[in-house]
């Protein structure tokens, strides 16, 4: 599993790390994102280039997201 850490970069920083991330990960290896805030735009992006993932809130607000190309 491959893991980044985008919390606290400003926008369009976020996004635009995990979806270049994303572009270079093995085909049935997981991403974990960690993010300050839940990304409501970039589940939009991720289903539209047939990633699926599962977010988790995280006690302090932050957000933990494992994110796989469907299959």
């Amino acid at each position: 599993m491959q893991e980044i850490d985008v919390r606290g970069l400003p926008p369009p920083e976020p996004f635009e790390n995990i979806m270049r991330t994303l572009q270079k990960l093995p085909a049935e290896e997981t991403l974990q994102v960690l993010i300050h805030r839940e990304p409501f735009p970039l589940y939009e992006a991720l289903r539209n280039s047939g990633y699926t993932w599962q977010a988790n809130a995280l006690e302090d607000g932050s957000f933990n997201i494992l994110i796989t190309r469907a299959a």
